[in-house]
């Protein structure tokens, strides 16, 4: 759908100021530098940016552009736009008193949380590779495995930097307790990214995630996901999921 701005009231501009504000204040020893370095490329942050005008500097930067959605869409056109280096960003944004929490993704959540991100080369590639390959996974009745992939990397990913554990998945950076949760708390399991023990594993879609995954560098997740994932679904076939949460027998945890 086309970006309906001039349906956006003051209200609105409002709300998406307040939450833009608070978020950043969060963000220092938090998020990743990456994120940090390309979030002034969303513009403005007093109002609700305009969709256009991010994607002239987006697509300067990678190749990518953003385009409006009315919600949530289904798996096949969701791997379908970002084969395609399109990223559908929601046109909605929440109600005051959603402010600190909401059931679906808003503007907000797209905007500050996923498209910053997509100004780093490497990882707007692994973007779009995990789009092409959700095509192929579709084809194979996977889908519902690669998008556990996809939560534990593009929603709530972790990265270690050399000054210490930071988040860069959009679900953990666009939430005010998250962020602290995921980065600081003692109470979640964080594993080495591995493919097959990522998309073996549940995940909470009601509280903060009790698993997350860590990668070393973007170039890294993007050369994991280059071979044909074809081997790994059938052996996910076979193998059981493993609940959030859980660290099985061997595994070691990473540490700040």
């Amino acid at each position: 759908c086309a970006q309906d701005y001039a349906a956006y009231a003051a209200q609105d501009h409002d709300t998406y100021r307040r939450l833009y504000a608070r978020q950043e204040a969060l963000l220092p020893g938090l998020a990743c530098d990456e994120f940090i370095a390309a979030l002034p490329s969303l513009g403005a942050k007093d109002r609700i940016p305009r969709f256009d005008e991010i994607n002239e500097r987006l697509h300067k930067a990678t190749g990518w552009e953003i385009v409006a959605v009315p919600g949530l869409i289904p798996e096949l056109p969701f791997f379908t736009l970002l084969a395609n280096r399109k990223f559908p960003v929601t046109d909605w944004i929440r109600k005051p008193e959603e402010f600190d929490y909401i059931v679906e993704p808003d503007v907000f959540h797209d905007l500050f949380g996923h498209v910053p991100m997509l100004f780093d080369p490497t990882f707007a590639d692994y973007v779009q590779r995990y789009g092409q390959g959700g095509l192929k996974a579709h084809d194979l009745g996977a889908g519902e495995k690669l998008a556990r992939l996809y939560w534990y990397t593009v929603e709530f990913g972790l990265i270690r930097q050399p000054d210490g554990l930071r988040a860069y998945g959009a679900g953990i950076l666009s939430s005010v307790g998250e962020l602290q949760h995921a980065v600081r708390s003692n109470d979640p399991h964080r594993l080495p990214l591995d493919l097959l023990r990522a998309m073996r594993t549940r995940y909470k879609i009601d509280s903060y995630q009790s698993s997350y995954f860590v990668i070393d560098s973007f170039a890294q997740l993007f050369g994991m996901t280059a071979p044909d994932f074809t081997p790994l679904y059938e052996r996910l076939a076979t193998e059981p999921d493993i609940e959030a949460g859980v660290v099985l027998p061997g595994e070691s945890e990473v540490t700040g």
